[in-house]
């Protein structure tokens, strides 16, 4: 029973001792990368009530959202420039193919959908990329939401017109 008990003369000894894996080994692990068998990464995006669903494979850069091309679906500049930011943060511009479908909320709540779902599906594909992406905030999902209408409200928190007389 006394040839049980250890002594600890460091830190690192404590991780030995409860069988737990000291951080600098469990970060050397790498993380696969999730490919089906066409060599696509999936993923989805949401923002606002917009879902998309994202699939990214190696080609010359074509963006099809919808069946659409991006420049007949966004026809807005600032809308095409959001769907392609992941790519110019990782220098990886014209080099995948992105499979898009949206559905639901507006055309920008659309495009914050489709960034998200190519950035995680960049992740994916490359889980390298997880450290850059995330510092430039597009792992992260927009959780605003359109607030509920409030009964007694004429709208979320607009009340009805007060009537002196």
């Amino acid at each position: 029973m006394a040839e049980d008990t250890q002594t600890l003369t460091d830190l690192s000894d404590l991780g030995e001792a409860t069988g737990v894996k000291p951080a600098a080994v469990v970060a050397e692990e790498t993380v696969e990368p999730k490919r089906d068998a066409q060599g696509r990464s999936y993923a989805t995006g949401k923002r606002k009530d917009a879902v998309a669903r994202v699939w990214i494979k190696p080609g010359s850069g074509r963006v099809t959202i919808n069946t659409r091309d991006q420049n007949v679906y966004f026809a807005r500049p600032v809308l095409r420039m959001v769907i392609s930011q992941p790519f110019e943060m990782t220098n990886r511009s014209n080099q995948f193919d992105v499979i898009a479908t949206v559905s639901g909320g507006g055309l920008s709540g659309q495009a914050g959908a489709v960034r998200l779902g190519i950035s995680r599906a960049l992740t994916k594909y490359e889980p390298d990329l997880r450290p850059v992406l995330k510092q430039g905030g597009f792992l992260t999902r927009d959780s605003r939401v359109v607030e509920r209408k409030k009964y007694g409200r004429r709208k979320a928190r607009r009340s009805f017109q007060f009537s002196k007389r």
